[in-house]
């Protein structure tokens, strides 16, 4: 129901594949008998059956039979065709259409996830359960629901012509049906444990995979390519592993539901036989009896054998529904206000945050900050000072106490106009695989030709981006490689230039470019704290000489509060 629900937007097709697929019951109950004819008519002397007699009149001689036979078959075969044709087409449409919405919806959902989310699970497994797991839609849909609805009414109509037929022979082919059951429902659960593990299995090694390439300088630097290499095939033999496993018994019960198939068939036979020699069917009436039970059997056989695979494809959807059953984002209040735009005054009343994992976070944190201050936070690794940008930009709620902005808690405003009052500086700076014009204005896509460059010349840019190949169409490579730290650096100030939040982050934005590079940038930083509430972390202290405000953390604790710089440089020469 849940993938019915999620189809929704494909439900005409996927109707019309339906009708399509029913479609094939009549052309495929017409088969047999164009043989029934060549056999009883064109090379016997039985009259040709009522129906053709009122469509060909006069037609009566064997010369007339074989030739109604052949043109019957062809007719027969041009439909059937066009009908798989049609449907191929509908079926690749549909499924595409279903994997690109799902897909969208997942990453639309994904990203909107709180950081926790992220942080517990990874990014491995999220791309891996929107690459690999979300095509199973398409799959479940379109080669499991409705092949089994269609299987399950050619399986009815199948048996009712039979029947008419010879009831007997109808009825000691579907004696296996009542096997066939508990072969489906002793298969299905051990394979659906068995296609989770090996969907674990599958994101481990694939992590390996990102691991290396994402930190292939490290790699390379400690010659440590054989080791990187032994890590991913020891991940993927176990992955392989679980897959023959998986194989194995998909192959088990396919070869089971073949000889419960083949031993009704030889039952069928031999009753069959036993009739046509008592004088109870004809020759032509056995083979059409035969041909309408092995296609009985097709239908019945498709049903068995896409219980396993509906286990494959239900592990997959389990896992990517999971993303969707996560709670998007922290709790918005139903009554959250607009911001337009912050005056920047911060409060921390005794807040407290907790990370699940590690333990980690603040303790008892209160200080008040001045709109337009400039906010210096130093401390040990581990002190709490990421913690405490995060707190402010409510990427995590505290556990205790409030977080205010201009008198009103955070929890107050809507989270789309907080996150837009801040810029933010990172000590190694995210540039995406786009031009540097589109990685500078991506905090404000709508912004004119003139900002963007008077942005990158604030930022003390425009001249090196003028330089390269393509100027600002130039692309800076993932994660921005093909450029220096210090020009990487540079394209993150000038975004930051551009989106003129009223509230600045930096986040050690100096410490890993060189001296000379650094004072470029700090130059660039003092003109973009200009009017800005501005929270600096820094292990270079000369980088806060100018900031109104320094707060000491240490363990997750404020231990102290200072009015400058100088003071903190005193307590440690101290």
């Amino acid at each position: 129901m849940r993938v019915l629900s999620q189809a929704r937007c494909c439900w005409p097709h996927l109707a019309a594949i339906s009708l399509l697929g029913l479609f094939s019951l009549p052309l495929t109950l017409l088969y047999p008998i164009p043989l029934k004819i060549a056999v009883d008519s064109a090379l016997g002397q039985q009259p040709l059956p009522h129906w053709v007699q009122q469509l060909v009149p006069g037609a009566h001689g064997q010369i007339e039979a074989l030739t109604i036979a052949v043109g019957l078959l062809i007719a027969i075969a041009v439909l059937a065709n066009l009908q798989g044709l049609a449907s191929w087409w509908l079926q690749t449409y549909t499924g595409e259409k279903l994997v690109w919405n799902f897909r969208a919806e997942l990453l639309n959902h994904v990203q909107r996830l709180p950081l926790a989310f992220h942080d517990r699970y990874g990014a491995t497994d999220s791309v891996y359960r929107i690459q690999h797991d979300a095509p199973a839609i398409q799959y479940f849909a379109i080669q499991g629901i409705i092949p089994l609805v269609t299987s399950t009414i050619m399986l009815i109509g199948m048996m009712s012509v039979t029947a008419r037929i010879d009831f007997a022979l109808a009825a000691i082919a579907l004696a296996i049906t009542p096997l066939l059951f508990f072969l489906s429902l002793g298969s299905s659960r051990l394979v659906r444990k068995c296609s989770r593990e090996v969907k674990e299995l599958d994101t481990s090694a694939m992590s390996v995979i990102q691991e290396v390439l994402g930190s292939i300088r490290v790699i390379k630097a400690f010659g440590q390519e054989n080791r990187e290499y032994e890590r991913f095939v020891r991940h993927s033999s176990k992955r392989m592993s679980g897959q023959v496993r998986l194989s194995i018994m998909q192959a088990t019960y396919n070869l089971l539901v073949g000889l419960t198939i083949a031993g009704g068939t030889a039952a069928a036979l031999y009753l069959g036989v036993r009739h046509v020699q008592a004088g109870m069917l004809t020759v032509g009436s056995l083979l059409v009896v035969m041909a309408y039970i092995g296609q009985m059997y097709q239908p019945l056989q498709l049903v068995s054998t896409k219980v396993t695979d509906l286990q494959i494809w239900l592990a997959s959807l389990e896992r990517a529904f999971m993303l969707l059953d996560q709670t998007t984002e922290i709790a918005e209040s139903p009554n959250a206000a607009p911001l337009l735009r912050a005056h920047g005054h911060f409060e921390f009343r005794e807040v407290s945050f907790r990370y699940d994992e590690s333990g980690r976070g603040v303790e008892h944190i209160s200080f008040s900050i001045p709109a337009g201050a400039r906010v210096g936070i130093v401390g040990g690794t581990g002190a709490g000072k990421t913690t405490l940008l995060n707190l402010l930009m409510r990427f995590y709620d505290p556990s205790n106490g409030q977080v205010l902005l201009d008198g009103r808690n955070l929890r107050d405003y809507r989270i789309a106009d907080l996150r837009r009052q801040f810029s933010v500086v990172l000590q190694e700076p995210v540039l995406f695989g786009a031009s540097i014009w589109e990685n500078i204005a991506y905090g404000n896509p709508e912004a004119p030709d003139e900002q963007i460059i008077a942005a990158a010349r604030a930022a003390a840019s425009h001249e090196f981006i003028a330089k390269l190949p393509e100027g600002y169409d130039t692309r800076p490579g993932e994660r921005g490689a093909l450029l220096s730290g210090g020009e990487r650096q540079r394209i993150s100030l000038a975004r930051a230039f551009l989106r003129n939040s009223p509230i600045l982050i930096l986040d050690e934005p100096t410490s890993s470019i060189d001296t000379q590079t650094e004072s470029s940038i700090i130059t660039a930083i003092e003109t973009l704290m200009r009017g800005k509430t501005t929270f600096m972390i820094a292990h270079r202290l000369h980088t806060l000489r100018n900031c109104d405000v320094i707060l000491v953390l240490e363990h997750g604790r404020l231990v102290e509060v200072k009015n400058s710089v100088s003071e903190q440089l005193s307590a440690v020469a101290g």
